[in-house]
């Protein structure tokens, strides 16, 4: 296999106007990397605000309009600012040309357009704050948001621009992956981190326009009054959820289906194992992005529509399961017999495992049409959200970042202060959410901004496993920017894996990342086959 030069990417060009201008596809990922993990900071600061203000069951803090704007923001910030870009745009695009053995991008010049749009638009969102802070809630449910009077144009404008980045960055993926695979590379020989962005690019392209064309009419129907969502002109407000979930709930699979890419990388490379069943995994990716487009209707099910049809959302979100359950199952015999390293990132793994399940389980629950009626609205729902989004995305997120920053940086961070994070992270996220189960089945209605005495032994319980999570955050925040001057050099691959990214020569390739095109021979975990790099 051929190896890069030692001269790296931060190394080549300085200056800020080499990173505002760059075509480097680790450049690109890696100002996405910065700009995402400040919106997560960011996002996670207003959950911390929102827990505080329910630690008592009356006025704490903030007033209740102040609360719908913290509590609009902090969702707003973390799904569309955070975790759809996350992994796609900055694990993604530092990641799969490498894995790919490819130069760069097919396009690099949309690849950096696609960042300034993404950046243009989360500003147009954080403006919003100043000139009257979104009080609608993340979702913008008409008819409220036709009629409030905070800056839900400027919200939602922005979210409608962030979607051109996600459509652009969808399609230089999938140019990407058919057009620039090494000599050798075929189907069943890319890493499946690479299906999993495959699987999430078609999703992006294909779904994003339905959010962008209900944005772009709840503004229409703000400033004109057209009559879309107005059932007093013949409009319908329940059709702007009917838009929003179609594709809101692909977007679920945005955010998870690259986690779930990570999650094969870290058990094979932590486990030094071919993995168990590569074809159905990959097939699993594909299987997910389609279903995903067919459930959206079980989040109406109190909203009137057909018993029918409810029905028929009920069993494909059963279905929607099957491809997941896969994927675990796949994981865990991976496992069996492997030589297992308890590393951070696999620490991270088996987190993602253990919150991913219930997460998934708990959404079987909310499928059943029988269940769902009670549990509609209640903190039962947002538990479950979180342990989907943050056990699953977020935390994946987490461990990808532990797993790359040595290629991305060239430095090892603290071993000692990750396992301290990853505990803290992991014990605080189950204090906070486990407890939201409970308060859920209780009857707790979510997004309440005062609530029932009865309810806050439990409320202030999950509030202060906020401050455990926090902390978890703030250590891993200290530690990772520590090591960037700080941290021990590392190797060219300090995990020992296989796959094309650690084949390069030091812990940063140039700009072309190859020197020569690599030629793939095996499969991206041969295990048994292949000499690990060092």
């Amino acid at each position: 296999m051929s190896d890069s030069s030692h001269v790296g990417y931060l190394e080549a060009e300085k200056g800020l106007k080499s990173w505002l201008f760059t075509l480097d596809h680790k450049r690109i990922g890696v100002m996405y990397l910065f700009t995402v993990f400040f919106s997560l900071l960011l996002g996670g600061l207003f959950a911390l605000l929102l827990r505080l203000e329910l630690l008592t069951p009356t006025t704490l803090i903030f007033s209740a309009k102040q609360y719908n704007q913290l509590f609009t923001l902090h969702g707003a910030i973390m799904v569309f600012l955070f975790i759809i870009p996350s992994i796609p745009a900055a694990l993604g695009n530092f990641i799969l040309p490498l894995q790919l053995g490819a130069k760069d991008v097919a396009f690099p010049r949309l690849n950096l357009a696609s960042y300034y749009i993404y950046v243009f638009g989360a500003l147009f969102s954080v403006f919003s704050l100043f000139t009257g802070a979104v009080d609608t809630g993340w979702t913008f449910y008409t008819p409220y948001s036709v009629e409030s009077s905070t800056s839900v144009i400027a919200m939602t404008l922005g979210a409608f621009i962030m979607g051109f980045s996600s459509i652009l960055t969808g399609v230089n993926f999938i140019a990407t992956i058919h057009k620039m695979r090494a000599p050798g590379m075929g189907w069943f020989r890319l890493p499946l981190m690479v299906w999993a962005l495959y699987a999430t690019a078609i999703i992006q392209v294909l779904a994003t326009p339905v959010i962008g064309i209900t944005l772009l009419l709840l503004i229409l129907e703000r400033i004109l009054g057209v009559g879309i969502f107005d059932p007093t002109l013949g409009g319908d407000p329940v059709l702007f959820q009917h838009f929003f979930w179609f594709y809101s709930h692909p977007a679920v699979y945005i955010m998870i289906l690259p986690a779930m890419g990570i999650m094969s990388e870290l058990v094979t490379t932590f486990c030094k194992k071919n993995i168990f069943g590569y074809s159905a995994i990959a097939y699993s990716s594909i299987a997910i992005a389609i279903i995903s487009f067919l459930v959206w209707g079980h989040h109406l099910y109190v909203s009137g529509q057909s018993e029918y049809a409810s029905m028929i959302f009920s069993i494909l979100t059963f279905l929607v399961g099957i491809p997941s359950g896969i994927k675990v199952f796949n994981w865990i015999a991976t496992m069996y017999k492997g030589s297992i390293s308890l590393e951070t990132p696999f620490l991270y793994f088996l987190a993602f495992i253990f919150l991913f399940c219930i997460g998934g389980f708990t959404g079987i629950v909310l499928g059943a049409l029988s269940l769902d009626v009670h549990m509609h609205d209640t903190y039962f729902v947002v538990a479950h959200f979180h342990y989907v989004m943050m056990g699953g995305t977020v935390i994946a997120f987490l461990g990808g970042l532990h797993y790359w920053w040595p290629k991305m940086f060239g430095k090892m961070y603290s071993n000692k202060w990750s396992k301290i994070s990853w505990f803290l992270i992991f014990v605080g996220f189950n204090w906070v959410f486990l407890t939201q189960f409970v308060l859920g089945a209780s009857g707790m209605p979510r997004r309440y901004y005062n609530y029932l005495d009865q309810f806050q032994p439990l409320h202030a319980f999950s509030t202060v496993g906020t401050w455990v999570l926090g902390s978890g955050f703030l250590i891993m925040t200290i530690y990772l920017l520590h090591s960037l001057k700080y941290g021990k050099v590392a190797s060219a691959n300090p995990w020992g894996g296989i796959t094309l990214e650690w084949h390069t020569k030091g812990p940063t390739p140039i700009h072309h990342n190859f020197v020569d095109t690599p030629q793939v021979n095996y499969g991206p975990y041969d295990y048994e086959n292949v000499e690990i790099p060092s």
